[in-house]
Order: structure tokens, then C-alpha cells, then sequence
């Protein structure tokens, strides 16, 4: 089995934390197969995350190209992007290499037809809820649609995320935010929440909410374990 596997790029730093949390899930759902004397090979390349706080919707995607390109020359048969945010960059980038980007709406369509969800809440930081690189791969793909919180909620979603979560704090008062916009959502027609940032997961636990949840981490992670090993 460990002759075979495929070597899997991954393009972390969004944040570290995220990217830690991924390493150990992708090592972890492998080594369950594998067994645990093994790991998969895996090529990191972690970015800046100022990169990402700066908004420059034209840099980010030349510097994920490049990593993208030099992944590839290393060797890596796939890519996988450790955050949700990045994805971003999908339709900039894949079409100008040779390997695929595993997409995280993907494998998030993919469970949530299992569960036979079709209103999904998205739950993460501003560009995730307000950008359109995971409802349109639902809607197209899966015939999912989105909802995200109101306005209003916005910014202090993101303020959480961005200076809280990505930082690996987590508080009761984030903790009691994200619970209160999970219910609202709910309220509005969700039959299902999207924990649509890698420290989501870690914040709001599945037996915390009375409505299925999504940790697109581990169903990501487990994507990542079912390419490396096929």
C-alpha cells in the first residue's frame, strides 16, 4: 500500500493553525489505513497570511500560481489548498497546471447529498461567506443552495475569524456568536451548516447544535487521505 501512494502538495499558512490541523488530520485518516509505523508524502508550502489580508485579488492568485507551479515541478500529483478563503483562486489556477486542486465545495456537496441536505448556512470569515467560489460549485455541482448570516452579522463574523480563530484563540463570546447565527440560519431554512473556516471546527463541536454540521476540514482532509492512497 505505501509503495503506491500519490505525493500530495499542500498549500498552507491560511493560517498556520489551519495548517497544522490539516497535517495531522491528512496523517492521522491515513495512518488508520496504512498503518501507524507510516505517513503519506506530503510537499508543504506555507504562505504569508498577510498576502491574504491585503485583499489584492491579482496577487493572491499569481502567488498561488507560482506555488501551485512549484509544487507541481516537485513532484506533487494533486494540491490541496488548507483553508477555505484560498479556494478563491480555483478557477485562476487550475486551469493553467496539470494536476488537480481538490476542492473543498466538493467534497462538502458530496456529504451533503449523503445526508440529503439542500439549504445549506456558510459560516466563515467575510470573503467566504460574501464570495461566490463555494455556492456556485454547490449550486452547479450538487443543486445546493446558500445562505449566509445578514449583513448585519457580517463584520463581527469576520472580526472573530480574523483576529480570534486564525490566531488560535478560542472564546466563549465567539463561541456564543456562531451558536446564535447557526440558529438563525436554521431559522431562515438551513438544513445544514457549513463550518466554512478550518478553526470553525474546534470552536463549535458537532453535539453542540441541534442541526448537522459540515467541518469541510475532515471531510477535506479525508479527500486529501482517499487521493493519496488511490
Amino acid at each position: 500500500m505505501t509503495e503506491n501512494m500519490q505525493t500530495l502538495g499542500m498549500i498552507g499558512g491560511t493560517s498556520w493553525h489551519s495548517t497544522i490541523e490539516y497535517y495531522k488530520l491528512i496523517n492521522q485518516m491515513a495512518g488508520k489505513v496504512i498503518g501507524e509505523q507510516a505517513n503519506p508524502p506530503l510537499i508543504i508550502h506555507s504562505i504569508n497570511i498577510e498576502l491574504m489580508r491585503e485583499q489584492n485579488k491579482e496577487k493572491i492568485n499569481a502567488k498561488y500560481l507560482a506555488v501551485s507551479e512549484k509544487l507541481q515541478a516537485a513532484g506533487a500529483k494533486a494540491i490541496i489548498i488548507c483553508a477555505n478563503t484560498p479556494h478563491m483562486v480555483y478557477d485562476f489556477v487550475q486551469p493553467k497546471i496539470q494536476i488537480p486542486i481538490l476542492h473543498i465545495a466538493d467534497v462538502t456537496g458530496k456529504e451533503a447529498e449523503k445526508l440529503r441536505l439542500k439549504k445549506l448556512g456558510l459560516l466563515g470569515n467575510r470573503p467566504t461567506m460574501t464570495g461566490n467560489f463555494i455556492p456556485k460549485e454547490l449550486k452547479e455541482n450538487y443543486g445546493i443552495e446558500t445562505i449566509i448570516p445578514s449583513e448585519e452579522f457580517i463584520p463581527q463574523a469576520h472580526e472573530y475569524v480574523s483576529k480570534e480563530l486564525t490566531q488560535g484563540i478560542f472564546s466563549e463570546d465567539a463561541k456564543t456568536f456562531f451558536k446564535e447565527q447557526i440558529s438563525l440560519l436554521k431559522a431562515r431554512g438551513a438544513d445544514g451548516i457549513i463550518l466554512g473556516c478550518t478553526e470553525l471546527p474546534l470552536l463549535i463541536k458537532e453535539n453542540e447544535v441541534d442541526i448537522p454540521t459540515l467541518a469541510t476540514t475532515n471531510l477535506h482532509a479525508q479527500m486529501a487521505v482517499d487521493f493519496i492512497l488511490n
